[in-house]
């Protein structure tokens, strides 16, 4: 009776073991799965690529901000938002890439202001000849409350404007002669952006003005359809100008920032954080894309000379006095108070 007993006892204890280990061996069973779903989950993050067009040339800081704009999206989002860049004109012209960036076709664009008057007369202020003194007052301006009011102007037109980048001050590059007074330009044809502001400053010099397509330009001056252009350093540099123009004046004679824009269509699926990196970003990108243009304008001039292109250095005085009556031709436009505005900032 007792070894009946001890017999029960052993079994019991045996099973007793045997269940302890079954359930320990499902319960490991069951938790690694667990965590690897974790893992997945966490590493599981919706990767949304947005477009972003530009004109100039890849190694222009406008492509060059943009791609630095999204390095610091996809940083900022751990990987969520990835921005593919489209520059040399590859999505069309900058009216093109604005009409996308409307319809939602392209995300993010980087264009001049001269286009954008379509929407606001605001945006012409900052086309009127030598309105800014210094890169300085143009960032005092553009950061602050005035270029915010301008930005706002954009509201409802299908477009949110996020920051003002830079393309520079521009100077006149041309074939004929070396140009140092305002009526040396007298003949010559220039072609200019679609700008009734800057068409009529060159008027106002005895010029030619011609306007066309960014994309069409280094063939027209080949071709000799026209004989000048007007730009800032880095795009004569980055698009070899000095390949088909010999005489380069620094006249900087318009001031040209560059909107950084996207589509309405986008901002309005961006959760309230992702807005405030989407613009924390934006602002980030800008100062370096101004900075990159800073670099590049210190060394450039010494290489467009080593190019062969004959530089000179006008009296930029004789050349805002020649342009100032385009400001009376284009103040009711534009707003006498706006302008009065813009140039008080420089005090």
């Amino acid at each position: 009776m007792k070894k009946r007993s001890l017999k029960v006892l052993a079994l019991f204890v045996m099973v007793f073991f045997a269940m302890t280990l079954v359930v320990g061996c499902s319960g490991g069973a069951k938790e690694e799965p667990k965590k690897e779903e974790s893992k997945k989950e966490e590493s599981k993050v919706e990767k949304i690529v947005l477009k972003a067009a530009s004109t100039p040339p890849a190694d222009h800081p406008y492509n060059l901000g943009l791609i630095e704009f999204g390095k610091l999206l996809t940083e900022r989002t751990n990987g969520k938002f990835v921005v593919e860049t489209f520059p040399a004109a590859q999505l069309g012209s900058e009216r093109e890439a604005i009409e996308g960036v409307q319809m939602g076709t392209i995300d993010i664009t980087v264009v001049s202001t001269a286009p954008l008057a379509g929407f606001s007369d605001a945006f012409l202020v900052t086309d009127l000849p030598f309105i800014f003194k210094s890169k300085e007052h143009a960032y005092k301006v553009l950061d602050g409350e005035i270029g915010q009011s301008i930005m706002k102007k954009l509201e409802g037109t299908g477009i949110v404007g996020l920051a003002f980048w830079e393309n520079g001050f521009r100077n006149i590059t041309n074939s004929k002669r070396p140009i140092v007074n305002p009526e040396d330009m007298e003949g010559i044809k220039i072609r200019t952006m679609e700008n009734q502001i800057h068409m009529d400053s060159f008027r106002q010099i005895g010029a030619d003005p011609t306007p066309m397509a960014f994309g069409e330009l280094f063939t027209a001056l080949q071709q000799k359809t026209v004989d000048a252009q007007e730009n800032p350093l880095p795009i004569i540099a980055t698009s070899k100008f000095y390949e088909v123009q010999d005489h380069l004046a620094m006249t900087g004679h318009f001031y040209a920032p560059a909107p950084l824009l996207v589509s309405q269509a986008l901002w309005d699926k961006l959760t309230d954080e992702e807005k405030q990196i989407f613009q924390k970003a934006a602002d980030d990108a800008r100062d370096a894309e101004r900075k990159m243009i800073a670099d590049m304008d210190a060394k450039l001039l010494d290489e467009l000379k080593a190019k062969g292109m004959q530089v000179t250095e006008p009296d930029k005085s004789k050349w805002q006095e020649a342009m100032a009556p385009v400001y009376e031709k284009w103040q009711d436009k534009i707003g006498k108070d706006l302008i009065e505005k813009v140039k008080a900032a420089a005090n």
